[in-house]
């Protein structure tokens, strides 16, 4: 068994665990800030800065905080449909906005750094 992949499962986990509790919590907006500890990019940066060059991690950056942007429209619409539609379609519609955008994204970066 891999150590580095059962402690990336664990580190999800915990994840999931800590949202589930903070929503339940007076503090559940707090839920929201949790997914943006940046578990994943931790692990991402680690294997980038360890298998490429620092030109390579500081691409992987930028291109991070691009990715923002669809996270942000995803944000905004749930921020705006969340009172207007039911759950599963606020959440469907938000996906798909961020689809939408993350494919923007992946387009525009592959035409302009490609």
């Amino acid at each position: 068994m891999d150590i580095a992949l059962l402690g990336k499962c664990l580190l999800g986990a915990l994840a999931v665990l800590l949202i589930q509790w903070l929503s339940g919590s007076r503090y559940f907006f707090v839920a929201g800030l949790v997914p943006l500890f940046p578990t994943f990019a931790l692990i991402a940066h680690y294997i980038v800065g360890r298998s490429r060059s620092a030109a390579n991690l500081q691409q992987t950056a930028l291109f991070g905080l691009c990715a923002l942007l669809p996270y942000a429209l995803y944000l905004l619409a749930v921020y705006l449909l969340s009172v207007r539609l039911p759950l599963a379609a606020t959440l469907l519609l938000a996906t798909l906005c961020w689809l939408l955008a993350a494919a923007i994204l992946l387009w525009g970066w592959q035409h302009w750094h490609g």
